[in-house]
């Protein structure tokens, strides 16, 4: 939820059930913590990870909501907090020698971004 107190403004976006584990997630999102959103998505852009496209798309909505919704200048702000939470797992059957299954679970990822503008001091 955004604070909007005279001096902290954070903005947020999520972006919900995203098909990628949440494990292979959050060490692209430990990249971009407390940078600022430029070098933030300039990181993203040159990470070889495939969860970087899902993380900078999140953090370009965040710089847009804040641009939008509460009159921010997206080169002032900063990646304030970053995290990934697990979503529910679709749970598939492989099949296995002698006519057994093993279970394939396929697990999903809430990725959050808040950007806050950044102190001046």
């Amino acid at each position: 939820m955004p604070q909007n107190t005279t001096d902290t403004i954070e903005v947020r976006a999520t972006a919900k059930y995203v098909r990628i584990a949440p494990r292979k997630a959050r060490a692209v999102i430990s990249l971009i913590r407390n940078l600022p959103v430029a070098k933030a998505l300039e990181v993203l852009q040159f990470s070889t990870r495939a969860a970087s496209e899902d993380v900078a798309k999140v953090l370009r909505s965040a710089i847009a909501n804040a641009e939008n919704n509460n009159h921010l200048r997206g080169d002032d702000l900063i990646v304030k907090l970053a995290y990934v939470d697990e979503g529910p797992t679709l749970k598939r059957v492989r099949p296995r020698a002698k006519g057994s299954a093993s279970r394939i679970n396929k697990r999903m990822s809430h990725i959050t971004v808040v950007v806050a503008p950044r102190k001046e001091a």
